[in-house]
């Protein structure tokens, strides 16, 4: 009986392996709540590096999508590895590509992964990052604006 359940394993183990050693390509979807309009876009960049989080433009690695400002859209990063990831977004309304702000404060919705609270500043990499693993990720940010 032992040695049929090993024989088994030894099996399983030799067909697994192939699978185990390749990188499959995995996607992290992240759904859009709460936007105030539907007027332009929301703009998102997904980053494994602290120091580059939340300017995602600093980091060359950095994947970047875009969707229209829909609520409930779901944004899609493929082909990521896996790791340790945050997400940075903002609602640009008017369309410029860019964060508009009135007095350092942004006149514009954003968001971040784990909805990650806003104190003095964006939050840190490590509030808003989660783990990439085998399967892939879902999650939602809620966007937020002050002005």
């Amino acid at each position: 009986m032992i040695r049929t359940a090993s024989i088994r394993a030894v099996c399983l183990g030799a067909l697994a392996a192939p699978l185990i050693g390749a990188s499959l390509p995995i996607s992290v979807s992240v759904e859009i709540e709460g936007l105030r309009s539907n007027h332009g876009q929301v703009l998102a960049c997904l980053t494994a590096n602290p120091n580059t989080f939340p300017d995602c433009q600093k980091d060359p690695k950095a994947l970047h999508v875009s969707a229209p400002a829909i609520n409930g859209e779901d944004l899609q990063f493929s082909n990521v590895q896996p790791g340790r990831y945050a997400v940075a977004l903002f609602h640009d309304e008017n369309g410029n590509g860019r964060m508009d702000k009135m007095l350092m404060v942004p006149r514009e919705g954003y968001g971040f992964s784990r909805d990650a609270p806003i104190q003095f500043g964006p939050p840190k990499f490590g509030a808003a990052s989660f783990a990439v693993g085998a399967i892939q990720v879902h999650t939602a940010i809620h966007v937020r604006y002050l002005l």
